[in-house]
């Protein structure tokens, strides 16, 4: 899979680059990063890529004729004729859809995506309407840049590229996990995720040592029943999820027994 990435910060993404697992899929050859500097696609003596915005206002708008140059030098097929199942262009912006895993596995499925980075008050909207095919945004909120938002789709992305982690299990069994097929696995087996139902925050998680300043490790989790085991980080999950994140209850493919659970728990 190949990301291009299109900003005046090139050397923003050196550090990220160059560390834990992205580091391995590039050097293993599972992903290609590429940065192109937009001030490279500039015509002036000043490589000027922003200018104030029409109808007056504060800051300055990235201009349409270096990003789209810059665009048209990938080789990307034109918008018209793209063929979405194997190749993206998305603009980076504070007014784009709402960036999740379930968006991230569709572009981990693609060939290529090349990443916009907007920039000061926000890019020429021609460059949406003649190159992109979506508009993303990580969170709502603003940031100065889309380099931030590059590199969290970028790490996200990559943990789904088939031989990216060393267990292939890893991006699947976490929060915002898919459904499991194997979530009703052999009573002997080890506990894996308990997101086989879907959708739910992970569950938490303890290591050595047993007792910490005054805490001890649930005893459940030490006690080797693996059916115990299973629910009780079921139900911690729900637990979380009801606490921090409610609203994904509303499309997690819950049990009889999970509606009960959180009935009890006051979540009506």
């Amino acid at each position: 899979m190949r990301f291009d990435i299109l900003t005046i910060f090139p050397e923003f993404f050196t550090g990220i680059l160059d560390h834990g697992v992205l580091k391995r899929a590039v050097a293993n050859h599972l992903l290609e990063i590429h940065r192109h500097d937009l001030r490279d696609f500039t015509h002036d003596r000043h490589r000027t890529v922003d200018d104030r915005p029409f109808g007056g206002g504060e800051g300055m708008v990235l201009k349409p004729e270096p990003l789209i140059e810059a665009i048209e030098s990938l080789g990307v097929a034109p918008k018209s004729s793209r063929d979405s199942k194997r190749e993206s262009v998305i603009l980076l912006s504070a007014q784009g859809a709402k960036f999740t895993q379930n968006t991230a596995r569709e572009l981990s499925t693609l060939e290529r995506v090349v990443l916009i980075c907007g920039r000061y008050e926000g890019v020429d909207e021609r460059v949406n309407e003649l190159a992109c095919d979506r508009e993303l945004s990580i969170g709502d909120y603003v940031l100065s840049g889309g380099e931030l938002a590059a590199a969290v789709i970028l790490d996200t992305v990559m943990r789904l590229i088939p031989g990216a982690l060393g267990n292939e299990a890893s991006s699947a069994n976490e929060s915002f996990g898919q459904p499991d097929a194997d979530f009703a696995q052999d009573a002997d087996a080890p506990p894996r995720s308990t997101h086989g139902a879907g959708g739910l925050l992970d569950y938490p998680h303890y290591t050595r040592p047993a007792e910490f300043r005054g805490i001890a490790v649930p005893e459940v989790l030490a006690g080797g029943n693996h059916d115990q085991i299973r629910q009780w980080r079921r139900q911690r999950a729900l637990e979380k999820t009801l606490k921090n994140r409610p609203d994904l209850l509303e499309k997690a493919d819950l049990s009889r027994e999970d509606r009960e659970f959180l009935r009890k728990l006051g979540s009506g």
